[in-house]
């Protein structure tokens, strides 16, 4: 009953270490995932272009482990 009515409030449930641990994580790889967006789109050197798009492919494997979906 107290969590629905912080839900109501607009309070977020507390989560366990676990789920703590996961947006963590989740958040850290969003991070990273921003930072190689960027540097794609101010990269001229083909090489490392592809170099950055292999990471973020596997950025974004990463997230849709953690049940990230892209929007």
């Amino acid at each position: 009953m107290e969590s629905a009515e912080e839900f109501s409030r607009g309070l977020k449930p507390r989560l366990s270490p676990a789920e703590l641990e996961r947006e963590r994580k989740r958040d850290a790889l969003l991070l990273q995932r921003t930072r190689v967006l960027h540097d794609l789109e101010h990269c001229s050197d083909e090489r490392y272009q592809k170099t950055l798009a292999q990471g973020l492919s596997y950025l974004e494997a990463q997230l849709k482990l953690l049940g990230w979906d892209k929007q």
